[in-house]
């Protein structure tokens, strides 16, 4: 036989398998409606592990792992057939889709916006690049930037979330879980640390270093360079750098931004001794009311799974299914319970995307809580 002889006998197989693949799915809406009317849910665990064994046990021996992942597939499209039949729209769908029709076509260029820091701080920097004439406000903590768009002083934060090498800032996440805030854009913010002194000092000449925690932390082998130096981390980068231009001291320097030099008119000794050239800080702009601009093609959650086997496959498998792809999938213990983790999902897809909001119908079948965050554009 020839190539095409194979191939031909292959698409009558794919013929053949997408004629019942398309009665099956048909017969699982037919079980939705007999669920919903005797009152059963969309999952039957017990019956899906029973089914699956049973394939696996009728497989030829070679192929007994590719039947189990075939078929938990084709399970896992037959809930989402059924999901969708028995739940076109749910709270989540109704609330975004009201967000989508009330929500200015443009993002405001001008607004008062909270930030934690001082001017000249990064996240002052990540304001510039999200708003055009911002009225920043600056706030000691992440919790002070909350309580100011809770209690109506601002309209907006902007807050850090993650690092490209010093990881998540999961304090954040616990304050959005917290008010119940939504992300309304973000940024990507290029991250470049300086030794910044007062005009005239030299490098023999500093005793003291401040920075931030993670500032300090990202240079790392710059700073093992200078072993007779104390380094001692402060609030912000900002913060650092105000502290070494009024300290009247030139054995004082600090860690910080450009933009911090100009600000506080120190003198850049050394540029860019961070140990990483490739180091971004993420930054997202949060509301007390949900905004959904156009052009959001990202959306970001926090889910608890069932803490049974398979809970995050299934998750994944539904994922996967409706082709939507994850960009960011990061798991952290929860305190308050034991071996259990609080998972936090990015995905890229457009929110006009039926995909999409067949998804955010469907996650209250899977997991045992979530949390929406947004549905929101990333600017570069």
């Amino acid at each position: 036989m020839e190539l095409k002889d194979y191939r031909a006998r292959l698409d009558g197989i794919d013929s053949e398998l997408l004629r019942l693949f398309s009665e099956r799915m048909d017969i699982a809406g037919d079980i939705a409606l007999w669920k919903r009317d005797n009152h059963m849910p969309v999952l039957d665990l017990r019956r899906e592990k029973e089914k699956l064994k049973t394939l696996e046990e009728q497989s030829p021996e070679a192929l007994r792992e590719y039947t189990v992942s075939l078929f938990s597939t084709i399970m896992e499209l037959s809930r989402s057939r059924q999901n969708r039949v028995l739940h076109p729209s749910s709270p989540e769908t109704e609330a975004i889709e009201k967000a989508l029709k009330e929500t200015p076509q443009l993002f405001p260029e001008s607004a008062i916006v909270a930030c934690q820091g001082v001017e000249g701080a990064y996240s002052d920097i990540a304001c510039e690049k999200l708003f055009q004439r911002p009225n920043t406000f600056y706030f000691s903590t992440f919790d002070a930037v909350f309580a100011a768009i809770d209690k109506g002083l601002c309209r907006y934060g902007v807050i850090p979330v993650e690092n490209s090498t010093a990881g998540t800032v999961n304090a954040v996440y616990d304050l959005m879980r917290k008010h119940d805030f939504r992300i309304v854009r973000s940024v990507r913010v290029k991250v470049d640390h300086n030794l910044l002194v007062r005009p005239g000092a030299k490098l023999e000449d500093i005793r003291e270093i401040y920075s931030h925690p993670q500032a300090i932390a990202q240079c790392a082998a710059f700073l093992q360079t200078l072993p007779n130096v104390k380094v001692i981390p402060c609030e912000n980068t900002a913060v650092a750098a105000k502290k070494a231009s009024e300290s009247g001291d030139s054995g004082v320097a600090a860690l910080s931004s450009r933009q911090c030099s100009r600000l506080y008119g120190l003198d850049i000794l050394r540029s860019d001794v961070q140990d990483s050239g490739n180091n971004y800080t993420r930054f997202i702009c949060i509301s007390k009311k949900l905004e959904i601009y156009p052009g959001a093609n990202r959306t970001s959650l926090m889910m608890v799974l069932p803490h049974e086997p398979g809970s995050l496959y299934r998750l994944l498998s539904r994922f996967n299914a409706l082709g939507i792809n994850l960009t960011k999938l990061e798991s952290r213990p929860m305190p308050e319970r034991s071996f259990e983790f609080m998972f936090y999902f990015d995905f890229d897809t457009s929110v006009y995307s039926p995909r999409f909001i067949q998804l955010m119908g469907e996650l209250k079948e899977l997991t045992d809580e979530y949390e929406y965050l947004g549905s929101y554009s990333e600017v570069i």
